[in-house]
């Protein structure tokens, strides 16, 4: 299991969720966001691991390695959901459905070529890991969301470098799930 692969990912598939939370923290107390970002992670996470097992039972690595598309298609396709429109419920419930429509597809897509060949041991390590990433995010969010240069920077940025991060998560599947070695042997 490759950790920082995990940890780059993680920070991708959130890099604009990051500025969400900013306002989320604003609004709610710290913990019914943490309780509610947590608790949607892991499902996304773990539906992720899932699907990606079920497909690995019916394929060959080398073509689950085909999923390296996924985060690379998520890179190019610009598509810009409005992270503003939610319902009137609690702060968690909020929390929870903001970033299952923001991030419900590209957390699904991205992870799921990431987690395909963990075993279920290394699986509860990574959503372990990923709980505590995700705890800690929220804690420097709120430590640093008021400082105004920190805000223009991830207005700017943000996307761009998700972008830039899905595309090398692409190549990285693509390269460790012996794919482009199986298309090599094939040439």
């Amino acid at each position: 299991m490759n950790w920082w692969i995990i940890f780059i990912t993680f920070l991708a598939v959130n890099l604009d969720f990051f500025f969400i939370l900013i306002f989320l923290l604003e609004r709610y107390n710290l913990r019914d966001v943490i309780i509610g970002y947590l608790g949607a992670l892991l499902v996304l996470v773990t539906i992720s691991f899932l699907l990606g097992k079920t497909l690995a039972i019916f394929l060959p690595e080398w073509i689950l390695g085909i999923l390296g598309i996924l985060p690379i298609y998520m890179a190019l396709h610009d598509n810009d959901e409005d992270p503003t429109h939610t319902e009137k419920h609690g702060p968690i419930i909020t929390t929870l459905i903001t970033y299952l429509a923001v991030c419900a597809g590209c957390n699904l897509s991205i992870f799921l070529p990431i987690l395909t060949n963990l075993t279920f041991q290394q699986f509860t390590q990574a959503l372990l890991f990923i709980a505590v990433l995700s705890i800690a995010i929220v804690l420097l969010i709120k430590g640093i969301g008021n400082i105004p240069l920190i805000k223009q920077k991830m207005q700017r940025y943000s996307e761009s470098l998700m972008k830039v991060i899905y595309i090398g998560v692409g190549c990285y599947v693509f390269w460790d799930s012996g794919l482009i070695t199986h298309l090599i042997r094939l040439l």
